[in-house]
């Protein structure tokens, strides 16, 4: 692929001067930054021109309660970073706005939005994970390690990671595979993607699923990129691939529509703070630079 992409380039990877700690330096220091949502929706400044976090030794100077334990994430560029959830209905401090991370994807310093990503799956798991899924007794944090243990079955459970893998499937010389979600925007198009089962290499995950979507066979896989996607916690992994033999043939269960689509008439596609709007760029682009 002629794009070379640095891991830390892909939204939501961590940023190469992020340095990632469990335990904060004895205890809370006076001065942090804190990521701090109401479920997926993370405080920031009112002010439009500079996205801002939190700084403070603790939430509760704002007038926001943490609901559970507050979450050390680690360091960046000498700050420390933390992050804590309160309750559904809690209202903003003045000056601040809840607001979803999307829509604050290239408004926000690209290394804070990362960690944003990271520090809202950390509070997702643990709200998620309160109870052991064995024998119900509460969890409790687990010394030295992003863990929680149960005291009376010693069951651990880590942050959850659900790997996915996307497809941008070629037919040469110019045409690629897209199709769209029913949840999808109207007339937007993507890669196809699924999530991998027990017992799969990524490989044979791949293959499935476009057989399963949309009756295509594949060959010639190629690694592009991974990118960690916090909604809530997945691992994308994307390949580029060959169209082998088959016909389109969306899946109703989960496909609305797909089909082939000239490399120089594309239809809507996702916007860039996504894995597959780069696959899709970089594949395309690739592919009209080999065209004499």
């Amino acid at each position: 692929m002629s794009e070379v992409l640095r891991p830390s380039a892909m939204p939501f990877s961590a940023p190469d001067d992020y340095v990632a700690e469990v335990a904060p330096p004895g205890g809370v220091p006076e001065s942090a930054l804190w990521f701090v949502f109401r479920e997926s929706r993370l405080l920031v400044g009112e002010a439009p021109e500079s996205i801002a976090l939190p700084e403070t030794h603790d939430p509760r100077a704002l007038g926001l309660d943490p609901l559970r334990e507050t979450q050390y994430l680690g360091r960046l560029r000498g700050a420390h970073l933390f992050a804590a959830e309160v309750a559904g209905n809690a209202e903003p401090p003045a000056g601040w706005r809840w607001e979803g991370l999307r829509a604050l994807f290239g408004a926000m310093d690209d290394g804070l939005f990362a960690l944003a990503g990271r520090a809202l799956q950390v509070v997702d798991w643990d709200r998620t994970h309160q109870y052991c899924g064995r024998c119900g007794t509460p969890t409790a944090h687990k010394a030295g390690e992003r863990s929680r243990e149960c005291p009376a079955c010693g069951l651990v459970v880590y942050p959850r990671l659900a790997p996915a893998v996307m497809a941008m499937v070629r037919r040469l010389p110019d045409e690629v595979l897209l199709a769209r979600s029913p949840r999808f925007p109207p007339e937007m198009y993507s890669a196809l993607a699924g999530f991998v089962e027990p017992g799969e290499t990524l490989e044979q995950c791949l293959e499935r699923e476009v057989l399963e979507e949309v009756g295509v066979r594949v060959r010639g896989l190629r690694y592009f990129a991974s990118q960690p996607w916090p909604f809530p916690h997945s691992l994308m992994i994307a390949f580029v691939c060959d169209w082998e033999s088959g016909e389109v043939q969306a899946n109703p269960l989960e496909i609305e529509a797909a089909g082939w689509f000239n490399v120089r008439a594309l239809p809507r596609l996702p916007q860039r703070i996504s894995i597959a709007r780069r696959l899709i760029d970089a594949v395309v682009r690739d592919m009209i630079d080999a065209r004499p």
